[in-house]
């Protein structure tokens, strides 16, 4: 959903605390308030949740959040992991994750090695088969995974957000109380600027930004430094280039579980995260 001014929106359910609002206040704020106050009911046992998120597409977002989310794990907290990429859906390819899921409602996030894991990618049978759905659609099953999803007691929700500024991060940014994003972005120039258009966004709507992960990178963080330069934020993590993610992703295969170089610096990432 789609409001005239997100921003003065943003202001104005943080500061709502009852029935009366701005008399300009556009028509379809009551409807998000409402659903805000019933989503952080539903997910008031979840106590941190974080986003992964760049404007840019092939950064390596689900790379980040599947490994930060195993991390995580392995550090003893207890950790889901939402694919919000709700048309372009691939956490489950990168977990191994195939055959039928539950066809329960609400819906249920899959176990996977104590992970918690919901993607709209378990209700389609075909993983070759497009999702082509509008806007609004998109939004609406942003908001069946958070109101309408059982994912019980939590440490820690990561969010696999999809590229862009618009209808996912926007539904995601009004219905949760975020701690805050983690960018990613690439060495390249073109990336670093769709990362600080990520990150001026986040700024904009009152999010904290935790960092800024650089992957595919060489030498030195050349995207995230000037990701980190533009927009004020701190640079948490360099993941070096390397076949050996696309190799074990394309496997099913973690990375953190396989690789200890690898384990190392998602190690030093999620400590910064969690510091």
């Amino acid at each position: 959903m789609l409001l005239l001014n997100p921003k003065a929106m943003m202001i104005i359910m943080a500061e709502n605390t009852g029935p009366e609002l701005p008399k300009n206040a556009h028509p379809s704020i009551l409807q998000v308030i409402e659903q805000r106050k019933n989503i952080l009911q539903r997910l008031s046992n979840i106590k941190h949740k974080i986003g992964i998120y760049s404007a840019k597409g092939g950064v390596g977002k689900t790379t980040v959040s599947v490994n930060l989310a195993y991390t995580l794990k392995e550090m003893g907290l207890r950790v889901g992991l939402l694919d919000a990429d709700v048309d372009c859906p691939n956490v489950t390819m990168f977990l191994g994750l195939e055959g039928t899921f539950p066809d329960e409602y609400p819906l249920k996030p899959v176990d996977k090695d104590g992970l918690k894991v919901l993607s709209t990618a378990m209700f389609v049978d075909d993983k070759n088969k497009p999702i082509i759905w509008r806007g609004p659609m998109i939004g609406k099953m942003v908001r069946e995974f958070l109101d309408n999803s059982d994912w019980g007691a939590l440490d820690y929700l990561i969010i696999d957000l999809p590229p862009g500024t618009s209808d996912a991060p926007l539904s995601i940014i009004q219905l949760l109380d975020l701690d805050g994003f983690v960018l990613v972005t690439t060495p390249q120039h073109i990336a670093s600027v769709n990362t600080i258009r990520s990150g001026l966004m986040a700024k904009r709507l009152g999010v904290a930004l935790l960092g800024v992960v650089e992957t595919m990178s060489g030498d030195s963080p050349k995207g995230a430094a000037e990701v980190a330069s533009a927009i004020g934020c701190d640079i948490i993590g360099t993941i070096k280039a390397s076949s050996k993610f696309g190799d074990l992703s394309d496997r099913g295969l973690v990375p953190v579980k396989e690789d200890a170089e690898i384990k190392e610096e998602f190690i030093s990432i999620a400590k910064k995260i969690t510091g």
